[in-house]
């Protein structure tokens, strides 16, 4: 079975292993050691050898047509490269604002803000609960003043900026316009994204600030916001990221990832909204592990669950409420701090899943991730592997180069399966809300964790570096990037000059108005603008919500 097919001199030859291909294929190279977890239950292993019995009845289709297995767009990459959207910030505003110069002068092509713990916790830098962590795993950004330096001299009309922040993604989203229309420029003509996937929050992530059903209507009122004034901007990037880096298998990442979308549609439509005139705003976000076929499979199966189930569930119309965008990042859970230059090795291969995947926007990680932020160098390096791949491969000159093999094609179909198959799982407890309020996937999540780190433990899961081909003399260790506690001072220095210069009686009054909306049950978004642009502060905006919705503690399950 080791013969190769170019070695076989004979048609005889060539039949012989054919028959055994077929005849022996179900017994061959099975270790029962290794099982796969689709659904939640261990199914055969991979097996050695596909042939077309694999995937005889699978319809693979053409790009550019429904169900989209190949692709969105008819042209792939050869109509337009995926954007080069590196993820960046560190630091204070000053610091985030270089790098994002710097970057899109070595030829990044958007933008993608990392905000602080305290940001994304919805805390101002001068809270006790901020000390130790300012700027340190992101930029800090305590209210609008931060905000004007953090976009100095990047004009939001030519550039697309994704945000990651969540819990408090309605502020960072009128901070956004707030600063737009400084520059002066029409809110018709804004595009990008924000992350604003609260679900996943409750899910993985553990970032959250208010009860789920509350947060959940924040949320739609910035889809009825941006639908109606800022329709060409993406209001949420509904997120498998931190799914998957929680611990989730690549099955689990794709039906809860798109579960969470199917959520999201069912609560703008409760709410009244179109789904053929909002759903083609939203956008996803996946990771891109180290199984290379197994990721570019769930990309593959992502587009064509979701298409069947928009037309299918929501009866759209509109072929672009059926296309499923997305943005892609590398692992960074993969990645480890024993011989980290092994990581952009890992980067590479991962980053190339996600573009055979057929993503619209891509971030490599950097060599140095497990350690620290990124220093220029390795951000540099990691942007330099986008660039390799798009021009040096040869990966884009077709559309899903992988299709029709067999091996693909029956991993995308047990995908689509599986998928399907949690959706009737999550439906029966009522929806994904209900779903997360009785713990179900975090159970699953938690249990897929667990045994592939028992796996790793036992040696039959390797890690290169980490529990297989160790050295006993480590490299000198890598420069890091190093976040002293100046960065606060400086942050704290700012935020004491906005509240001692600003019109608190405004802010006030603002937050006043804010509380009443929310209370209301009206559309907070107009409030929340109006308060950002009165320098009322992230935390300050937070408490005002808190006060009318409470606060979430997660139960134990």
């Amino acid at each position: 079975m080791e013969t190769h097919l170019l070695e076989i001199e004979t048609e005889k030859e060539a039949e012989k292993i054919r028959w055994e291909a077929e005849t022996l294929k179900p017994v061959i190279d099975r270790s029962p050691e290794r099982k796969d977890v689709f659904a939640g239950v261990s199914l055969e292993p991979v097996e050695r050898l596909y042939t077309d019995s694999d995937s005889s009845d699978i319809e693979v289709g053409f790009p550019g047509e429904f169900p989209y297995k190949r692709g969105i767009h008819p042209t792939g990459y050869r109509g337009k490269l995926w954007t080069m959207r590196q993820f960046a910030g560190f630091s204070s505003p000053e610091d985030t604002n270089r790098r994002f110069k710097y970057l899109m002068s070595q030829g990044q092509t958007g933008l993608s803000v990392a905000y602080d713990l305290p940001a994304l916790m919805g805390l101002d830098a001068d809270s006790p609960l901020s000390e130790g962590e300012v700027g340190k795993c992101g930029v800090a950004v305590s209210s609008l003043a931060d905000f004007e330096v953090l976009f100095d001299g990047i004009p939001l009309d030519e550039v697309t900026v994704s945000q990651t922040i969540n819990a408090p993604a309605p502020i960072f989203l009128a901070m956004y316009l707030v600063v737009a229309e400084k520059q002066k420029v029409d809110f018709q003509k804004i595009s990008g994204t924000l992350q604003n996937d609260i679900l996943k929050e409750y899910i993985a992530q553990k970032e959250w600030i208010y009860p789920i059903k509350p947060a959940m209507k924040l949320v739609i009122d910035t889809f009825e916001y941006t639908t109606k004034y800022v329709p060409k901007y993406n209001p949420i990037s509904i997120s498998g990221y931190h799914i998957r880096e929680a611990g989730a298998t690549a099955l689990q990442e794709l039906a809860f990832t798109l579960r969470d979308g199917v959520e999201y549609v069912q609560y703008g439509v409760d709410r009244g909204m179109d789904v053929d005139e909002f759903v083609p705003r939203l956008s996803f976000f996946f990771n891109a592990h180290n199984d290379f076929f197994e990721e570019i499979a769930k990309y593959r199966a992502a587009r064509v669950v979701w298409a069947r189930t928009m037309r299918e569930r929501f009866g759209a119309k509109n072929p672009r409420t059926m296309q499923l965008r997305f943005h892609t990042q590398t692992a960074g859970v993969s990645l480890t701090v024993q011989q980290p230059l092994n990581n952009i090795a890992r980067v590479a291969i991962q980053a190339l899943a996600g573009v055979l995947g057929g993503t619209q926007s891509l971030h490599t990680d950097s060599y140095d991730e497990a350690l620290a932020l990124p220093t220029d160098e390795a951000a540099l390096i990691a942007l330099r592997t986008q660039q390799i791949i798009a021009e040096e491969t040869g990966v884009v000159n077709t559309v899903d180069p992988l299709a029709g093999s067999y091996y693909l094609e029956s991993l995308t179909e047990k995908m689509i399966e599986g998928c399907f198959g949690y959706f009737d799982k999550i439906d029966g407890f009522g929806g994904m809300v209900e779903a997360v309020e009785a713990g179900f996937p975090q159970r699953e999540i938690q249990e897929s964790a667990y045994q592939y780190q028992k796996a790793v433990e036992r040696g039959e899961q390797t890690i290169v570096g980490v529990n297989k081909y160790l050295m006993d003399d480590e490299p000198t260790k890598i420069d890091i990037l190093q976040i002293d506690e100046t960065v606060r001072d400086h942050q704290l220095e700012r935020l004491a000059r906005v509240k001692a210069t600003r019109d608190n009686g405004a802010v006030a009054k603002a937050l006043d108005r804010l509380k009443l909306a929310a209370r209301d049950n009206e559309n907070t978004m107009p409030s929340i603008i109006d308060a950002v642009a009165a320098y009322a502060t992230v935390e300050e905006i937070c408490v005002a919500l808190r006060d009318v919705y409470g606060i979430y503690e997660e139960p134990a399950f």
